[in-house]
Protein backbone atom coordinates (compact mmCIF):
# COMPACT_ATOMS: atom_id res chain seq x y z
CA UNK A 1 0.00 0.00 0.00
CA UNK A 2 1.65 3.34 -0.94
CA UNK A 3 2.39 5.78 1.58
CA UNK A 4 -0.07 8.48 0.81
CA UNK A 5 -3.27 5.96 0.78
CA UNK A 6 -2.06 5.11 4.16
CA UNK A 7 -1.82 8.83 5.38
CA UNK A 8 -5.06 9.30 3.78
CA UNK A 9 -6.65 6.44 5.79
CA UNK A 10 -4.57 7.57 9.11
CA UNK A 11 -6.40 11.14 8.31
CA UNK A 12 -9.78 10.40 7.37
CA UNK A 13 -10.09 7.78 10.53
CA UNK A 14 -8.18 10.79 13.12
CA UNK A 15 -11.37 13.05 11.27
CA UNK A 16 -14.00 10.78 11.73
CA UNK A 17 -13.42 10.61 15.25
CA UNK A 18 -12.68 13.93 16.22
CA UNK A 19 -16.13 14.68 14.50
CA UNK A 20 -17.87 12.12 16.64
CA UNK A 21 -16.15 13.23 19.75
CA UNK A 22 -16.93 16.48 19.21
CA UNK A 23 -20.55 16.69 17.74
CA UNK A 24 -22.13 13.18 18.91
CA UNK A 25 -23.26 14.09 22.63
CA UNK A 26 -22.24 10.68 24.48
CA UNK A 27 -21.37 9.72 28.09
CA UNK A 28 -17.70 9.99 28.51
CA UNK A 29 -17.10 6.62 29.16
CA UNK A 30 -18.70 5.33 26.06
CA UNK A 31 -16.61 8.14 24.27
CA UNK A 32 -12.99 6.60 25.92
CA UNK A 33 -14.19 2.87 25.01
CA UNK A 34 -15.11 4.28 21.37
CA UNK A 35 -11.41 6.06 21.37
CA UNK A 36 -9.66 2.67 22.42
CA UNK A 37 -11.35 0.51 20.38
CA UNK A 38 -10.73 2.73 17.44
CA UNK A 39 -7.05 3.31 18.37
CA UNK A 40 -6.55 -0.77 19.08
CA UNK A 41 -7.98 -1.28 15.54
CA UNK A 42 -5.69 0.96 13.51
CA UNK A 43 -2.69 -0.11 15.71
CA UNK A 44 -4.11 -3.68 14.19
CA UNK A 45 -4.47 -2.63 10.67
CA UNK A 46 -1.08 -0.76 10.72
CA UNK A 47 0.67 -3.76 11.89
CA UNK A 48 -1.06 -5.71 9.35
CA UNK A 49 -0.34 -3.62 6.73
CA UNK A 50 3.43 -3.70 7.41
CA UNK A 51 3.65 -7.66 7.48
CA UNK A 52 4.32 -7.41 11.20
CA UNK A 53 1.70 -9.78 12.03
CA UNK A 54 -0.57 -11.80 9.68
CA UNK A 55 -4.28 -11.50 8.81
CA UNK A 56 -6.52 -12.01 11.94
CA UNK A 57 -9.07 -13.47 10.01
CA UNK A 58 -7.24 -16.16 9.17
CA UNK A 59 -6.19 -17.24 13.28
CA UNK A 60 -7.99 -19.83 15.16
CA UNK A 61 -8.77 -19.61 18.69
CA UNK A 62 -8.66 -23.04 20.07
CA UNK A 63 -9.14 -26.62 18.77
Amino acid sequence: MPVINLLVVLVVVGLLLWLVNNYIPMDAKIKSILNIVVVVGVVIWLLQVFGIIGNIGAMRIGG
